[in-house]
């Protein structure tokens, strides 16, 4: 898409390309005249809706939607809810926006990108920083020069930046961790998390290793304070100004939780626990020798079915299997403790390289509805969720995040119960309410993020969960920017989405403006999209 405005001498101008033409899609051309106010429309007949509009000043912007009567109920809502009213929108951008040689990839679809968010009345955007990008090739040398130039653009064009730092890596796009850590991981493979079969999990490293110097003489904590404190010395100009938030990584994807889930595949089952590294070994020994229970500290459980095994085809997920029985408490007792601690590590750590810096700090757990229904929760309790006696398992975890004065991210607000498989016996809708609710008693502030693929009624269930006035949540971050998301079907519905999230009025000089609006319509029937001009 190339947009071009031109106006009057006191009209802003600006011209940017959108152009994804690696990726698949190219929208058409559009040329808006800037006199005054201006209306931008998105015309598609096989749409829901009839017409979405933009119209802009040069002072403010209004998103306007026309929708048709079979349209989704959230489409055609004209009531705000007074809780939507404080959710922050940013949008996250792609995850590999700067690559491992520190160029911006995309730079100008990016730019038009941000700009037309902008418009829409998104306030801001979410940017991965990869570990694996900016100390690639030594301990404490550090490269952020593609991170800060896309921080300048997202400043200059007016929006906020929420800073993601991912202390892990990516298998789509491929990102990995530093090639310094990736060597030593060749010579020490006791530093991955690895499963009962030796396959190593390669984009995180063991939460056995958090204190241990694994890394030229250093410990992992000690290699993220030095990051952290780097990514706060170079970006000092835009704290608190431009970056209005800060994400620490704590495991695979960013997320809380063990690799459960290895294979790069769907699997049916719930996953295997990751104990099999050598520092896990020897910390599950340690543990059941303080117990007086020396032999359960030879491995993991021996009858937890495989990855592409269903929870109930062995017996220790099963009702009244292993997982009830006096060893089962003292294995996902231990396997659990090491993630809560290393959680409380790695945001204590954190939180006190950003002491003072008046950016809240927040850190991401997972949505592990899968076989949800089942009485062992069993997807929970290989990801590292558990507590004794019937306890809240989550409750530990935020009282973690509320210790360090950290907020959770919770992603998967799209999903429903409805959308999912029964053989599966999910339930996001219920576990996503037993997370807010247990954050709630901790007092951890909650934000919000959508699955990485669209969804059918997604845009419905994510504002019905912002209404959510039993937990106030402030900020919400769709994932994420590239050729699907300004697809013209998808982008129309996300601009409607917009709509019932914020409203922006005309200044009063705008309305006093004595002008006649020009509307530029972009056609999207079939092909490539037309332009028409009204």
């Amino acid at each position: 898409m190339e947009v071009s405005v031109i106006g009057n001498p006191q009209a802003r101008i600006f011209r940017a390309e959108l152009a994804y033409r690696e990726l698949g899609f190219r929208f058409g051309s559009v040329v808006i005249s800037g006199e005054s106010r201006n209306r931008v429309t998105f015309c598609n007949q096989g749409s829901k809706w009839k017409e979405i509009a933009i119209r802009c000043s040069h002072r403010s912007v209004k998103c306007e939607a026309i929708v048709s009567d079979d349209a989704p109920p959230f489409l055609n809502s004209t009531s705000k809810s007074k809780s939507l009213e404080s959710v922050k929108l940013f949008v996250g951008l792609p995850l590999d926006t700067v690559s491992d040689c520190n160029n911006v990839n995309h730079l100008k679809a990016i730019t038009a990108g941000l700009k037309a968010l902008k418009l829409l009345g998104v306030q801001g955007i979410e940017l991965p920083i990869f570990w694996g990008v900016v100390e690639k090739e030594a301990v404490g040398r550090y490269e952020w020069s593609g991170y800060l130039a896309v921080a300048e653009i997202v400043k200059k064009v007016g929006l906020k930046l929420h800073a993601s730092l991912s202390f892990h890596g990516s298998k789509h796009p491929e990102i990995g961790l530093p090639d310094w850590v990736a060597k030593i991981g060749e010579a020490e493979p006791g530093i991955y998390f690895t499963d009962r079969y030796g396959q190593q999990y390669k984009d995180c490293l063991s939460f056995a290793v958090d204190d241990v110097p694994v890394l030229h003489g250093k410990t992992p904590m000690e290699v993220y304070r030095g990051f952290c404190d780097s990514f706060k010395s170079a970006f000092s100009d835009y704290m608190g100004n431009t970056i209005t938030g800060i994400t620490l990584g704590l495991g695979p994807d960013g997320e809380l939780r063990y690799p459960s889930h290895q294979q790069d595949v769907k699997c049916s089952g719930a996953g295997e626990f990751q104990c099999y590294d050598k520092h896990m070994l020897t910390a599950l020994k340690a543990y059941a020798e303080s117990t007086g229970n020396p032999l359960w500290g030879l491995g993991g459980p021996h009858d937890a079915p495989a990855y592409d095994q269903q929870p109930n085809s062995s017996s220790f997920f099963s009702d009244g299997g292993s997982w009830e029985s006096q060893y089962g408490d003292f294995f996902l007792s231990w396997y659990s403790s090491l993630l809560t601690s290393h959680a409380d590590r790695v945001l204590s750590v954190t939180s006190s390289a950003f002491s003072g810096i008046g950016v809240p700090l927040c850190g991401k757990l997972p949505l592990l509805h899968q076989w949800h229904k089942l009485r062992s929760q069993p997807s929970e309790l290989t990801a590292g969720f558990y507590s004794s006696n019937g306890q809240d398992r989550y409750e530990a975890i935020a009282e973690i995040f509320a210790k360090n004065s950290c907020r959770v991210i919770i992603p998967g607000m799209d999903l429903s119960d409805e959308h999912q498989s029964p053989e599966s016996l999910s339930s996001p809708e219920s576990l996503l309410a037993h997370i807010k609710a247990s954050c709630k008693k901790q007092g951890v502030v909650v934000s919000g993020q959508n699955s990485s693929t669209p969804l059918p009624g997604g845009f419905e269930r994510i504002v019905e969960n912002l209404k959510d006035e039993n937990v106030g949540i402030d900020l919400f971050t769709y994932q994420r920017m590239g050729a699907l998301f300004f697809s013209p079907e998808h982008f129309h519905a996300f601009t409607v989405f917009v709509r019932n999230l914020s409203q922006f009025e005309l200044s009063s000089d705008d309305k006093a403006a004595d002008v006649e609006d020009e509307t530029v319509s972009i056609g999207s029937g079939t092909g490539a999209p037309s332009l028409q001009t009204a």
